[in-house]
């Protein structure tokens, strides 16, 4: 049985597959770029939890990452349109299906990156923040 942690980014990442956009989990950047951009979820990092000690529960603040990357002539149009079916895709259920207590990302911070003898691409790390709580931190 995948503990809560699993659960929650498999809900994450299924929410992002449904987007035009290719959605991978934890892969390397492939050759090529599909037209409608690419996103890859990385699990990120957990943090430190707060704890409470009656009934015992750890409240993580877990901060994953999705690597949104685009390529070609209109980038910034594509760019702009990838992140905000992101958006929507967060908004549209917050909780994802109350696995989490909340979800939210953080405005990305575009970059444009050359590539050789290609159009180069227009990528960005968005850091979503999932809320949850466990009975155990390893489960």
């Amino acid at each position: 049985m995948p503990s809560p942690r699993e659960t929650i980014i498999a809900a994450l990442h299924a929410r992002l597959s449904a987007l035009p956009a290719i959605a991978l989990r934890g892969d390397v950047l492939p050759e090529r770029i599909p037209a409608a951009g690419l996103l890859i979820l990385r699990d990120g990092e957990p943090g430190d939890p707060a704890v409470t000690l009656s009934p015992l529960r750890y409240h993580y603040q877990h901060r994953a990452e999705i690597e949104a990357v685009v390529q070609g002539t209109a980038r910034d149009t594509a760019f702009d349109a990838l992140c905000a079916s992101i958006g929507a895709a967060i908004a549209a259920d917050r909780t994802l299906g109350g696995l989490c207590d909340w979800v939210q990302a953080e405005a990305p911070r575009p970059v444009d990156l050359p590539v050789e003898g290609a159009a180069s691409l227009k990528a960005a790390v968005i850091a979503v923040i999932l809320h949850y709580s466990t009975a155990d931190p390893l489960a």
